[in-house]
């Protein structure tokens, strides 16, 4: 195999995992030591997340393949993408924590759900809650007005069945 039909291969390869990704998030991985680098693939790698380094050039050519021109500015330097599958939150805030504990790490950028999002949107992310903890307090939020009501109408019931026992005792007594 020749070194084009490799290269091809690695566009392809790339242009799967964007397409395959719930989130997509580039870093700048200058000045970490090897065993930051393993460090952090095994953190990743333990919650699904591939993280690989990559060149700047097939990259660029696997993101316009896959719809994605506007990752190509933040395609400079030395680049290393973190691939998530499953949770799309997770790997962010996986990478955030680990930037925030070793400065040489920084976020370049990325994609979640095929949109480009820059360092500053990516952080925000991170500080969201769990996918699990958002869906019950949205269910919170839905169910607060049903038990409100629930209480209301047995309230009403309750409140019959006590006048209906005062006016037998009163029949009774009379």
């Amino acid at each position: 195999m020749g070194n084009r039909e490799v290269k091809e291969e690695k566009v392809l390869e790339i242009k799967e995992d964007l397409n395959n990704s719930k989130v997509v998030v580039l870093t700048d991985y200058r000045g970490l030591t090897v065993a930051q680098i393993s460090k952090l693939r095994r953190i990743l790698s333990e919650e699904g997340v591939k993280y690989k380094v990559v060149k700047n050039t097939l990259t660029i050519l696997a993101a316009r393949k896959a719809g994605l021109d506007d990752l190509e500015q933040y395609l400079q330097g030395p680049t290393a993408v973190a691939f998530g599958y499953d949770d799309p939150v997770t790997p962010i805030k996986l990478l955030v924590k680990f930037a925030k504990e070793n400065d040489q790490l920084s976020i370049k950028g990325g994609v979640l759900e095929k949109n480009v999002l820059n360092e500053i949107e990516l952080r925000r992310l991170s500080e969201l809650p769990p996918k699990d903890v958002l869906l019950s307090m949205t269910l919170r939020g839905f169910q607060a007005p049903l038990v409100g009501m629930l209480n209301v109408l047995q309230g009403n019931i309750r409140n019959l069945v006590y006048v209906l026992d005062a006016i037998k005792e009163q029949k009774e007594s009379a």
